[in-house]
């Protein structure tokens, strides 16, 4: 029998497909002992164009169905490129332009996450 891939396992893919293709400035939100929350995980990153955008969420795709059969839930905002979710459920990715990002500000509706910051080459 095929072992289910854990939300952490998933939220590990997710940041593996961000990295493939440069995403900055990629956040993790710990989201399992926040009340009420709705998933486990929140991964939020930025892309600076519409092409990277569509990059690292198909990216994130091929990663996560290579390594365990998954597709996403629901997926949003391919068409507008300016906030690209992907909710695999347990764990949801958040591809977002810098100016949509600063807007929604995410990490700070979810203060009482757990935040770890993902250093990627670009920022080191």
């Amino acid at each position: 029998m095929e072992e289910k891939t854990n939300s952490e396992q998933l939220a590990n893919l997710i940041v593996a497909g961000m990295q493939e293709k440069k995403a900055s400035d990629i956040v993790v939100l710990n989201l399992t002992n926040v009340k009420n929350a709705v998933a486990d995980y929140f991964i939020i990153c930025t892309g600076n164009s519409d092409t990277q955008l569509d990059a690292i969420s198909d990216s994130i795709e091929e990663v996560v169905y290579k390594e365990s059969k998954q597709d996403p839930w629901h997926r949003e905002g391919r068409l507008q490129k300016e906030w690209v979710l992907l909710d695999y459920v347990d764990v949801v990715a958040h591809v977002f332009k810098k100016d949509r990002r600063d807007f929604f500000a995410l990490e700070e509706l979810w203060g009482d996450a757990e935040i770890v910051h993902i250093s990627t080459e670009t920022e080191a």
